[in-house]
């Protein structure tokens, strides 16, 4: 499973003009399930993306994770995070997941964080998606399960 956390202060996803999805400060999460991906790779990344120590302690240091700095997580299905981009100028997104498999583990995605102490809003699957967010420092971390 791929995925691209950004530390915010604030991340919303609008669908069809209607907000369904929003945070203040925390996480937005943008996950692309892989061919091979199961329910111990999405508890891996939930546990990996919890305790990941990318929020600022008292010191200025990047010392907390999103848990420890009481942050919540908005996580958005992106299935572009699989594109290959090595032959011609047209991304292809046939590495990414079958769409069925992949829906049920962004879903068991968002579960997992849940699990993991964490608030957590989603965006919908499958849908144009309008996403917002103010990236706080900025701070991009890329997280990949096959590396």
């Amino acid at each position: 499973m791929r995925a691209v956390l950004q530390r915010v202060s604030e991340a919303s996803v609008t669908v069809e003009g209607t907000r369904i999805g929003e945070i203040g400060p925390g996480l937005l999460i943008l996950a692309c399930a892989m061919p091979g991906d199961d329910d111990a790779t999405v508890a891996r990344l939930a546990a990996k993306i919890a305790k990941l120590r990318i929020f600022e302690d008292a010191a200025g240091k990047m010392n907390l994770s999103v848990r420890d700095a009481g942050g919540s997580a908005l996580v958005v299905s992106q299935f572009t995070l699989a594109a290959d981009t090595s032959r011609g100028d047209r991304p292809g997104f046939s590495g990414a997941a079958a769409p069925a498999e992949a829906e049920r583990l962004y879903l068991s995605l968002a579960e997992a964080l849940r699990r993991e102490d964490l608030t957590v809003a989603t965006g919908r699957f499958g849908a144009e998606m309008k996403v917002a967010l103010v990236n706080d420092g900025p701070v991009t971390i890329w997280l990949d399960t096959a590396a």
